[in-house]
């Protein structure tokens, strides 16, 4: 599938507005709600453009997808310092079912929970898309099956993408972002 690229746009310098309609990505929602690596200056950068963004009161939208892929990652963070910190077990489903999981759930509850508070929730359309197309596109190795079918929500919906991923270079959707790869 050939896609026309966008410009990035520097989310440091992006003048957010009333108008705008974004989708946040599962990597922004992380490095603001989720658990980080210490001296990680995204953070800063995209609390900032999120504070920016809410006093413009621009549209955010979410999809499943994205609550899915912070819950589990965020999860998956987590069991990664409680292994290293604990030989009890190495195994993911083991610690998802045990009593230390109890409050790592309820910390990403409550993080999902002030997320979903600032969006809009949306359809992706799954029953609609080009899957055959988009496996495809899958198949030849180089993007993410998720983050295809984000590029095609933002081009449905006419919604520009917040993002760090520097895989969303030649999606074809607007794109605002820190990420250099996705600036030069």
């Amino acid at each position: 599938m050939i896609t026309m690229a966008h410009k990035a746009e520097a989310v440091a310098s992006y003048n957010f507005n009333h108008t705008d309609k974004l989708l946040l990505d599962t990597n922004i929602w992380l490095l603001v709600y989720g658990p980080q690596k210490p001296g990680d200056k995204r953070v800063a950068v995209y609390s900032q453009a999120l504070s920016k963004i809410l006093a413009a009161q621009s549209r955010i939208y979410i999809d499943v997808l994205i609550v899915s892929e912070f819950i589990n990652t965020y999860a998956r963070s987590r069991w990664n310092l409680w292994k290293n910190q604990s030989a009890s077990t190495n195994d993911f489903k083991k610690f998802r079912n045990s009593g230390d999981f109890k409050p790592v759930a309820q910390d990403i509850a409550a993080d999902i929970k002030r997320v979903l508070q600032h969006c809009t929730r949306v359809e992706n359309g799954f029953d609609s898309l080009a899957i055959d197309a988009l496996i495809n596109e899958y198949a030849a190795g180089d993007s993410d099956f998720n983050d295809q079918i984000l590029a095609t929500l933002c081009k449905k919906e006419g919604l520009k993408l917040v993002t760090d991923d520097g895989d969303f270079k030649n999606q074809g959707v607007a794109v605002i972002t820190a990420n250099q790869k996705l600036l030069a």
